[in-house]
């Protein structure tokens, strides 16, 4: 057989082994239960089950349909959304959800194949508003807004 679709073919493959990891291991090491009363094991398995069946339909799917081939790994994005992520956690408490977004935002967005300063101005400021209303506002959680300097 040969494989028309390797993007295809790696996904169904990654999706299948996890689906089976998760679908093999939640029953050995939790109780199932049943579906009337579940135990700590049913959910991760039942996920898990459902994930290696997508995973097989997608796997089958890549020697029969035609796609694109599989990009060329780059690290860059993966490492600037890894340290926006990190910033925002550490930057969190002296910056204030304002600075901690910014940071988040910017440096996530530098690893993007296109950084356009106004573009990703708008979204920091969308972000910015909607993480406001939800955590600070609706769910009345003790984040600091602004920096320690400004009055937190």
């Amino acid at each position: 057989m040969k494989i028309k679709s390797p993007k295809d073919f790696w996904a169904g493959v990654m999706f299948l082994g996890f689906g089976l990891f998760f679908a093999i291991w939640a029953p050995i090491f939790y109780q199932m239960g049943t579906a009337v009363r579940m135990g700590p094991a049913y959910f991760p398995a039942m996920l898990g089950g459902l994930l290696a069946v997508l995973g097989f339909f997608v796997l089958l799917g890549s020697f029969a349909i035609e796609g694109p081939p599989v990009p060329q790994f780059s690290y860059r994005p993966l490492i600037l959304i890894s340290v926006g992520c990190v910033l925002y956690g550490y930057l969190m408490k002296p910056l204030g959800l304002v600075g901690a977004t910014a940071a988040l935002v910017y440096v996530s967005a530098l690893g993007g194949h296109e950084f356009n300063w106004k573009e990703v101005t708008i979204l920091y400021i969308i972000l910015m508003a909607f993480s406001w209303l939800v955590f600070v506002k609706g769910l009345t959680l003790p984040f600091p807004v602004w920096p320690d300097f400004m009055g937190g």
